[in-house]
């Protein structure tokens, strides 16, 4: 049987503590009395009342003083308060105190239930919220965000604390990481929570589309510019502009892009006026940025533009505590009957795998053992990491750098000596290949061009 909920009715007329008694008692209420402020104190003190009615004028404390004495003692229990009395000034005072509404007398006792119902229904939701942030404390989570490791609850601590802030943050990690997810919650635990969330994958749009989709373009400026179109800096203005990938986004633009973080102002293609916009930028990459500058592929200016917060996102392999509640969290997205789980040794052996695609390969392997296996609880042998779809420990970077022979050897051919074997482990299939090195497949194809291109010239 659900618990009635308690209400304390303070007011010095006794007459109307009974009208009201008896009103809420009906409404299946467990009613306490009070009649004055220090007895609605006393009796609080020693009660779970859950809202309190009260009269504003009464002999000694009144009841905004009675408000104020609560927030400071039990800021969850909400006060509606009635008075004869019914001024703007007052009305004012005891919202400004705290109060959670406010009814005059003479009032319909549909009015004052009305006013105790709502008071109930946001005690409830604040109760929710208070369990919610509990349990993110518990479970170590942040919106999407989930890990338990030391190096994910720092990333919680940070993201909270740049969240408040207007400066660029660049989001770095691997593919799979999980850094669009991060560029959401330090939006989303901000300040510009309630102003638009506008992404772009920087390799998803040629780069000949992509200054039209950032900036806009006027009417008429490029064939098949039928109409102006507003760009995403100015549907992002007063909110968070996401640039995921954006290492991968050509030196022309790069310099327009400099350009408006500087100025805080666009041009559209094509047009001759700018349009101030306030946005904040979080950028992200799983390129080396730094080497990109020394390869003269990455402006210097721009990534200090966007390098003001650092963040970094670790590969799933040097946390693998974070293992066990992520795959908890899939299974709960796709088993829906809630009925399938993994064994301790299952999971063991998820958490002692490499994972170069992160989080995102770990997703697809849960649901891939969902839905091939009927078992209830499923086991190691069912697991769909085999040798053909897994990850070739023998083909690690950690072997290339153990490697005496490439002492010396530049960067870049290390890189592309190490390209070259993951797609011959791989027997040329590019997607597994981006998969094994934690890059997009996109990318992968155009660092072959690239060099392809390099090697052409010089011939």
């Amino acid at each position: 049987m659900e618990q009635a909920h308690e209400i304390l009715i303070v007011d010095d007329d006794r007459a109307m503590r009974e009208m009201l008694s008896s009103l809420f008692s009906a409404r299946g209420f467990q009613v306490a009395e009070a009649a004055s402020g220090d007895q609605a104190l006393e009796t609080i003190a020693d009660s779970d009342v859950e809202v309190v009615l009260s009269d504003i004028r009464m002999p000694g404390r009144s009841g905004i003083d009675l408000v104020g004495e609560l927030r400071r003692l039990r800021p969850q229990t909400p006060v509606v308060l009635m008075t004869a009395f019914g001024t703007i000034g007052s009305a004012v005072e005891a919202m400004r105190v705290g109060a959670f509404d406010y009814i005059t007398k003479p009032f319909e006792p549909d009015a004052v239930a009305l006013a105790v119902d709502r008071a109930l229904e946001w005690r409830s939701l604040e109760e929710e919220n208070r369990r919610l942030r509990k349990a993110v404390d518990r479970t170590g989570s942040l919106g999407d965000l989930i890990g338990e490791s030391a190096a994910m609850r720092e990333i919680f601590a940070v993201i909270k604390r740049v969240a408040q802030s207007k400066s660029s943050v660049l989001v770095s990690g691997e593919s799979g990481t999980g850094k669009d997810l991060v560029a959401r919650a330090i939006h989303y635990h901000g300040v510009r929570a309630a102003q638009p969330f506008v992404p772009i994958n920087c390799t998803a749009i040629p780069e000949g589309l992509l200054e039209s989709e950032l900036f806009g373009h006027v009417r008429g400026a490029f064939t098949g510019a039928h109409a102006s179109r507003q760009g995403l800096f100015e549907k992002a203005d007063g909110g968070t502009l996401f640039l995921d990938e954006v290492g991968d986004m050509g030196m022309g633009l790069q310099s327009k892009l400099l350009r408006v973080l500087q100025d805080q102002e666009i041009r559209p293609v094509g047009g001759t006026k700018t349009t101030k916009v306030d946005v904040r930028i979080v950028a992200a990459t799983n390129q080396d940025l730094e080497q990109a500058i020394a390869d003269g592929r990455f402006r210097e200016d721009l990534f200090y533009r966007l390098n003001v917060i650092p963040l970094r996102i670790p590969p799933l392999r040097e946390r693998p505590d974070d293992i066990p509640p992520l795959v908890e969290a899939f299974l709960r997205k796709h088993a829906t009957d809630g009925k399938r789980w993994f064994s301790k040794e299952a999971l063991d052996r998820l958490s002692a795998y490499a994972w170069r695609g992160n989080a995102r390969e770990l997703e697809n392997v849960v649901e891939r053992a969902l839905a091939l296996t009927d078992s209830t609880c499923i086991l190691p042998e069912e697991l769909p990491l085999a040798a053909g779809e897994g990850e070739p420990e023998e083909v690690t970077s950690e072997r290339y750098l153990r490697n005496a022979a490439l002492r010396g050897v530049p960067l870049s051919e290390i890189e592309h000596r190490y390209v070259t074997e993951v797609l011959d482990v791989t027997g040329g299939n590019k997607v597994k290949a981006a998969r094994i090195l934690g890059i997009d497949r996109k990318t992968l194809y155009r660092r072959a061009e690239r060099r392809a291109a390099r090697q052409q010239s010089a011939s």
